[in-house]
């Protein structure tokens, strides 16, 4: 069964993706699953667990459970200095 999501990009990961968001018809059930699927088609080559997930605007675990109509925010690894 598949679920319909909105994905939504941020820094490196727009760039690599080309888009700030995409809908997502997905088979994935955790937002560990989303990330792996999008990562694949967009060649994100970061460490999940180096980065952030939020799903509808709050932060999240990877291990998180997706449902219907959820927007599911990535950000990549921030650089400090």
């Amino acid at each position: 069964m598949t679920i319909g999501v909105t994905a939504h990009y941020f820094a490196v990961f727009r760039e690599r993706a080309g888009r700030e968001s995409e809908a997502v018809s997905t088979a994935s059930r955790t937002a560990a699953e989303l990330f792996d699927e999008v990562a694949g088609r967009h060649g994100f080559a970061d460490a999940r667990e180096r980065c952030k997930v939020a799903i509808n605007g709050t932060l999240a675990g990877w291990d998180s459970s997706l449902s219907e109509g959820d927007e599911i925010l990535f950000f990549p690894p921030v650089a400090g200095g």
